[in-house]
């Protein structure tokens, strides 16, 4: 097998690796739990060495050493989604933000909006054949390695080999490097919640769960919202799996025989996919999983193969909905939290789907139950994720809003039913003195 000879011949060590990045050049990097940390720490312990190098990739787990204060000059982040470990320099300048949604991200490398030099990716040893598995990312990866000028792989016997439109041969790569190393983890929930806001997720889960007909495909996310949902759905029958990413509590449902992926009208039998944030439980669940396929995030989010699924059900979460049904999930105000994701990719799918059933959920409260997450207005400079146009049901623990074809004041007084009672009082006299007072809307 001549590959393996080639695979020697770029084997060399993180250090030299490195030594291949330069100034001025844009270098990728794979996000999630699948950054390649290594490689990550060789080419920032160079800084001094380089200037103006420009770092791109949607939000990423662990170690972001290129964005703290003394790298100014030598490296700048481009965010295509703020995670927390970049959040603070986005937010004080030392970092930038490149608002878009999921589905996009890969055509800036494909169109050269965003001409990638240096991609550092992170793979799955190779098969007998050559090819390794961008194992539990494909999502923006394969389409940035494939249109960049030179890869760097990490070589991990610790990624899983997952399948689908997810490998990448041995000859593609220009270096590599081996790294036995545990892949960065995730806690389903990201953090854990208190009693009172465990109640308040349950009872937004359950409002969800209500909706979700048998035979539905389900778009998941990570976080205490899509994790309560699960908790609901064990009487649910045939339910499939079409979502840009999930964690470890889908598990259970498809080992208890709830996640079929039968009744699906695309890809039936199979569970699709682009990256997953998770635990090693999860991980050792994916190695060689036929039952699941990745897919880069231009195919699995776009809505015209989303709305292809019957019974679409899509599931998001705001910071904050106003009371004409405008929702903004990634500011808070004028302070850039973290992106558009996928939230208008499947809220637009799941629109065009038969049957299907776009769900903005959220608590109705923040900071302790101070503050009310139904608004008269959104903050000022607060970004507006997703159109009054787009939204369908919005839900939180006291129920659900459907303001689909709805007016303004039927649309306020669905939200404002919704919101939590203290703050209705507020809600309802904004709602008089700014629409129908002023007769914007005949009543």
């Amino acid at each position: 097998m001549k590959w393996i000879d080639t695979y020697k011949s770029k084997l060399c060590t993180p250090e030299e690796a490195a030594s291949y990045i330069k100034s001025d050049q844009k270098v990728y990097i794979h996000p999630g739990c699948a950054i390649p940390e290594v490689l990550v720490e060789a080419m920032t312990r160079r800084y001094k060495e380089l200037w103006n190098v420009e770092i791109f990739h949607i939000l990423t787990f662990g170690i972001a050493p290129y964005i703290e204060p003394e790298m100014e000059g030598h490296f700048r982040h481009n965010a295509l989604f703020i995670g927390s470990n970049v959040r603070s320099a986005v937010n004080a300048g030392r970092a930038d933000f490149t608002p878009i949604f999921l589905s996009e991200v890969p055509s800036l490398f494909q169109k050269k909006i965003i001409p990638i030099d240096v991609a550092l990716i992170h793979v799955s040893p190779p098969d007998k054949y050559g090819f390794c598995s961008y194992g539990i990312g494909v999502e923006c990866t394969k389409i940035a390695a494939e249109n960049a000028k030179f890869i760097i792989a990490q070589i991990n016997p610790n990624m899983p080999r997952t399948l689908g439109n997810s490998f990448i041969h041995i000859d593609k790569f220009d270096k590599c490097i081996e790294a036995d190393v545990p892949l960065k983890e995730m806690n389903a929930r990201g953090e854990d919640v208190t009693p009172e806001e465990y109640d308040i997720f349950q009872s937004i889960g359950s409002h969800i769960a209500d909706l979700i007909e048998d035979g539905s495909t389900l778009q998941l996310g990570i976080g205490a919202i899509p994790d309560s949902v699960l908790g609901y759905l064990g009487h649910k029958k045939d339910l499939g799996i079409h979502t840009e990413m999930f964690s470890d509590g889908l598990i259970k449902l498809i080992e208890d025989g709830v996640v079929t992926n039968e009744l699906k009208t695309l890809h039936q039998g199979k569970l699709i996919t682009s990256f997953v944030l998770g635990s090693k439980k999860l991980y050792d669940f994916l190695d060689d999983n036929s039952f699941m396929e990745f897919h880069p995030t231009n195919y699995v989010n776009d809505p015209f193969i989303i709305a292809q699924n019957d019974k679409m059900i899509a599931i998001n979460s705001a910071v904050e909905v106003d009371i004409t049904g405008q929702v903004c999930a990634d500011s808070i105000g004028s302070k850039l939290f973290s992106g558009f994701g996928g939230q208008v990719d499947f809220v637009r799918g799941a629109t065009r789907s038969k049957g299907g059933k776009p769900i903005i959920a959220l608590p109705s409260t923040a900071k302790k139950g101070e503050v009310s997450r139904i608004v008269p207005f959104l903050k000022r400079g607060a970004g507006i994720t997703t159109s009054r146009g787009d939204v369908h049901y919005v839900i939180t623990e006291f129920g659900v809003a459907d303001l689909y074809g709805k007016s303004i004041r039927q649309r306020a007084k669905a939200l404002i039913n919704i919101a939590h009672p203290k703050f209705r009082e507020e809600l309802d006299t904004y709602l008089h003195e700014t629409y129908l007072k002023k007769s914007l809307i005949y009543t």
